[in-house]
């Protein structure tokens, strides 16, 4: 008897899957996005090695309160006032025997600087300490306009004083200004979530890029 003969097929190979080619929209959204994203490292990197003074001083010519947006009624939104009670309490401990406020109608209609005086008089600031700068509409003018009330009166240091997510960015604007110079954080007067902070330092870190990138030259002031 013969044996049949078994003949074994060899297996076929598939050709593998081609992966779909991005068009170059889709190109262009994904590197935008990681354009964006890279910026904001830099920044958020920036913020983190921000210097928070450049003198060891304990006590100052003046306290620069940082402006911020009253409300569309013209009181004092938590953020600004939380900004002003802290400045009132580092007047009331000798740190400096003056408050500079600054801020102009950025918002709104109403000065900043003029809503925050009103709010340090309340708080027991006699008005001979207060010092109002009415025109400044972003944290470099906030700083060069700052630095020019102190120069026309002979100051030369200031505590600055704002919101803890706000001071890195103004450490590296104050940098560059001859002043002597340290932040202070007011601490926030309300409870704020975890999605509200991280929103504000990815806003700040984006601010930080504009003003290395651009704002620094572009919109340069001298004191």
């Amino acid at each position: 008897m013969t044996k049949a003969r078994i003949v074994r097929k060899k297996p076929r190979h598939r050709p593998a899957a081609r992966r779909p080619r991005l068009d170059w929209r889709k190109k262009l959204i994904l590197g935008a996005i990681g354009l964006i994203l890279g910026l904001l490292g830099w920044g958020e990197i920036a913020r983190l090695l921000a210097p928070s003074a450049n003198t060891s001083r304990q006590r100052f010519d003046a306290i620069i309160v940082l402006g911020n947006p009253a409300d569309d009624d013209g009181n004092p939104t938590p953020e600004q006032l939380a900004r002003v009670t802290e400045a009132v309490h580092e007047y009331e401990r000798g740190v400096a025997p003056r408050l500079i406020l600054t801020g102009g109608a950025a918002h709104n209609q109403f000065v900043e600087a003029q809503v925050m005086a009103r709010s340090a008089e309340a708080e027991g600031v006699p008005a001979s300490a207060i010092f109002v700068e009415p025109e400044a509409r972003d944290t470099i003018q906030n700083a060069c306009y700052s630095a020019r009330i102190m120069k026309a009166h002979g100051w030369r240091s200031a505590e600055v004083v704002s919101r803890d997510s706000h001071l890195p960015r103004a450490g590296i604007i104050f940098d560059h200004l001859p002043v002597e110079w340290r932040t202070h954080a007011a601490p926030p007067l309300e409870p704020e979530s975890a999605a509200y902070r991280w929103a504000a330092a990815t806003a700040e870190a984006a601010k930080a890029v504009r003003y290395m990138v651009w704002a620094r030259w572009t919109e340069n002031c001298t004191p």
